[in-house]
């Protein structure tokens, strides 16, 4: 099995990370970054659309 992930990057501080799609909370949750701890809406740190819709399927 292929594992999938999506690209994020923060709003704020422009870090960039990758994570399993399967295990980030809904779209329209508050999300923080790791590094300057953030907090916008998960769909904010999508990196592109393509990643927005890889984290639609699996929720």
């Amino acid at each position: 099995m292929v594992e999938a992930f999506v690209r994020l990057v923060c709003p704020e501080c422009s870090k960039e990370w990758q994570e399993n799609p399967a295990e980030l909370p809904g779209l329209r949750t508050n999300f923080s970054c790791s590094s300057c701890h953030a907090t916008r809406r998960l769909t904010e740190f999508m990196r592109t659309e393509r990643d927005l819709e890889a984290v639609r399927q699996f929720q």
